[in-house]
């Protein structure tokens, strides 16, 4: 990349998440948004780059890379167009709604040798980083289980795939990312409520690789918003709320003793609580930051597509378990090409 030129960047898709997406790009270092795809238009007149209704004319004002924040449905062939052109793509979670059209995102990106990542935006949650710093320095000792709740009011905004593929794919990805685990098999039962094609609940329960146990309860049927995530472990827990983006940890009292028979795991005791003081940047903000160093070449921690495709193959396998009433197992992960993704855990 020319040194002191700006990335020219462009959106695709003027919903609820693109909106925001232009509001960061709008006022990114280093960054200019040069145009947006939307066939609507800019219904509320306040973007200062312009609206374009097809993809053919974002690329004809010459773009390095793109937002993808359309439905899910359109991931698939928008991204594939973009990789055939040339452009790096930074595409909205999940990465497409089915497992064989992840697929052939990642390969056609890899194949071109292009800077490609997933919309995955709680990894830049402020509580959740540093839950995963604490949980790497092993601050929770072992850990036993990640439980996490996501539920809220219906979306309008999405139309073509369950709560399963749009909320839960969340989940999903931060669980595997806090604890650097994978899953290996899932349960899960789902409902629908509310008249639609797909499941707008899902309570899952779920296994990684070093043992771990998982519990997410996802819906879009409560009047009620909550986004936490516990993780217990024999020191304690750590609870993250990602709506304030506080962590709290909840010390086991039990677990402190000199006498060396007892230290193993016997019980738990009510022991401190401390809320640590994290600075709270936007996460939005520091995805996008993110991204952009990756396309200029910039060693940067962004969510590659192999490691979303991991997500829709989890998120693929508790629709199947919820479907036939059965435990899932899910096959091991493919690594990044960058050595960057998941692993298997060695046996």
């Amino acid at each position: 990349m020319n040194e002191g030129r700006k990335l020219r960047a462009g959106l695709i898709g003027l919903g609820a998440m693109g909106r925001n997406h232009a509001r960061v790009l709008s006022n990114l270092d280093g960054v200019e948004l040069v145009g947006v795809v939307d066939p609507a238009g800019d219904v509320t007149g306040t973007l200062r780059a312009p609206v374009v209704p097809e993809l053919s004319d974002l690329l004809a004002l010459g773009v390095d890379y793109a937002v993808v924040a359309c439905p899910t449905a359109l991931h698939e062939p928008i991204g594939m167009e973009l990789a055939a052109n040339g452009v790096c793509a930074l595409i909205e979670k999940p990465l497409a709604q089915s497992v064989d059209a992840a697929t052939r995102l990642v390969e056609a990106f890899e194949t071109a040798g292009l800077v490609a990542g997933v919309g995955h935006i709680e990894r830049y949650n402020p509580a959740l980083q540093s839950l995963r710093t604490r949980l790497e320095a092993g601050e929770l000792g072992e850990v036993f289980q990640v439980v996490t709740r996501r539920q809220g009011p219906f979306p309008h905004r999405i139309a073509d795939v369950g709560v399963v593929m749009d909320l839960a794919t969340h989940d999903i990805d931060l669980t595997a990312w806090v604890t650097g685990q994978e899953y290996t098999s899932v349960s899960a039962r789902t409902v629908s409520r509310s008249g639609r094609l797909h499941e707008d609940m899902v309570a899952v329960v779920g296994q990684l690789a070093d043992g771990t146990m998982v519990n997410h309860l996802v819906n879009w049927l409560s009047p009620l918003k909550e986004r936490s995530t516990v993780v217990t472990g024999d020191k304690g827990c750590f609870v993250a709320d990602t709506l304030t983006a506080d962590l709290t940890f909840y010390a086991n009292a039990a677990i402190d003793t000199e006498w060396e028979a007892l230290r193993a795991f016997r019980g738990v005791a009510e022991g401190d609580m401390v809320r640590y003081a994290i600075p709270k940047r936007e996460p939005l903000l520091v995805e996008h930051e993110r991204f952009r160093d990756a396309v200029e070449g910039k060693q940067s921690d962004i969510v590659t597509l192999r490691q979303g495709l991991r997500t829709v193959q989890v998120a693929a396998a508790l629709l199947e378990a919820a479907s036939d009433g059965r435990t899932v197992a899910v096959g091991p992960a493919a690594a990044d090409r960058d050595g960057r993704g998941l692993q298997p855990t060695p046996a």
